[in-house]
């Protein structure tokens, strides 16, 4: 009986390792970064050609485990890169040095910059977030979600409030302190709604209103619009329907992951991926009626191509497709691009018309043509990954026991 319980932890170790490739672009789109594993690729887009970081601290690979959360600041002046090596290394965006290296306690799974860019946060697989100033060595707590896996950290527009989901389907609002080195103790509000993990938030604002407010997307199928200062929930979007996942029989819905989205700068408008949907969705806010609905769904046509993460600057929309499975795996990845994401006229860039062009693809491909199947192979272990880590798992009496005396996280005593 425990070899089967060992064999059970084997499969959902090696499913934990699984990591989704990452893509970010910078605001002002001079760069742009993929993550697939530890490999951390960045291309420059304004003179055409292939950034070479430089790590004073580390003369071999820059991160030794695989990446979980990317990050450019507001300002574009700062990028952040971390993950599973519990290492938080912090690059100019300009000179693509490593400012500074910070030791987390614990594995991180997001990242956020103030908008200042004096302070760093990141958040653990406790649950707990961090926070350091730009030249600091240690990170203190700034606030906790006991126990819960965070899986986005996001700055409000105006800079008050920090925000962070986690894997118990809440949103948690936080005034961000004046000295946040001593702790962030003042809650604003909660966002309770998802009945699913909260797997990504961003927020949507009009020239014309001055309220921003919150979207999230979750494994719920749902895709959700928050007034953060009440937590009040003002509408849902169901994408599954949309997506073309329904039953057989028609008569229940699949619940579908959405895996990320993102929003479209001064407008009202948010680009949206869907677990297992070949595109992209347009989602648009009617910020006075507080309403959300979809106005396009853009379907990638040819190739497997699922994007497991995207990124907007100006009005191009990047994504990228690809998965690694750990630190001494290769990983694979495949970059796509829309432009015009927001007009009628959108269209999806064959690669030798997207900004770069092939040179851009070798660097963050890795090669200028990947195989259908690997991407296939990937998205499957993508998405099995995600089910793995962030569904809440019943166990046996007898299974709980057993995963008390294997754990490698015990103290240990002199």
């Amino acid at each position: 009986m425990e070899e089967s319980h060992i064999e059970e932890g084997e499969k959902q170790n090696k499913l934990l390792d699984v990591a989704p490739a990452l893509i970010t672009v910078h605001p002002s789109q001079k760069s742009i970064a993929v993550t697939v594993g530890s490999d951390l690729r960045v291309f420059n887009l304004i003179d055409n050609s292939p950034v070479t970081l430089v790590d004073d601290e580390s003369n071999e690979s820059f991160h030794k485990d695989s990446i979980r959360a990317i990050r450019y600041s507001a300002s574009g002046k700062l990028f952040v890169s971390t993950g599973d090596d519990k290492l938080v290394k912090i690059w100019s965006a300009e000179s693509w040095h490593c400012l500074n290296t910070i030791c987390s306690e614990k594995r991180v799974t997001a990242v956020a910059i103030s908008h200042d860019d004096s302070y760093i946060c990141y958040a653990d697989k406790f649950g707990v977030v961090w926070v350091v100033e730009l030249d600091g060595k240690k990170g203190v707590p700034l606030l906790s979600h006991y126990c819960s896996i965070i899986t986005s950290l996001e700055f409000s527009p105006d800079g008050r409030y920090i925000l962070s989901a986690d894997r118990d389907f809440k949103i948690r609002v936080t005034v961000f302190p004046e000295e946040p080195l001593q702790g962030a103790h003042e809650i604003q509000s909660f966002c309770l709604g998802h009945t699913e993990f909260v797997t990504c938030i961003a927020f949507v604002s009009s020239p014309e209103l001055t309220p921003s407010y919150l979207i999230s997307g979750s494994g719920d199928s749902t895709v959700r619009l928050w007034d953060i200062t009440s937590g009040s929930l003002l509408d849902t979007c169901e994408v599954s329907t949309v997506a073309g996942h329904l039953e057989s029989n028609e008569s229940e819905q699949t619940q579908v992951t959405v895996t990320d989205l993102c929003a479209i700068p001064d407008s009202s408008l948010a680009a949206v991926a869907i677990q297992s949907f070949q595109g992209i969705l347009l989602l648009s806010c009617d910020m006075s009626a507080h309403t959300l609905s979809i106005t396009k769904v853009l379907q990638i046509p040819g190739e497997s191509f699922i994007p497991t993460s995207i990124s907007l600057s100006t009005s191009t929309l990047w994504m990228v497709s690809g998965a690694s499975n750990g630190p001494n795996q290769p990983g694979y990845s495949r970059v796509r691009a829309i432009s015009c994401i927001e007009s009628e006229k959108s269209s999806i860039l064959e690669d030798e018309k997207i900004p770069g062009g092939t040179k851009l693809l070798e660097k963050l491909q890795g090669k200028i043509s990947i195989e259908e199947s690997m991407m296939i192979a990937a998205s499957e272990a993508v998405r099995a990954a995600m089910s793995s880590l962030l569904m809440k798992k019943q166990y046996s009496e007898e299974k709980r026991e057993f995963r008390k005396r294997s754990r490698n996280d015990k103290k240990t005593t002199n």
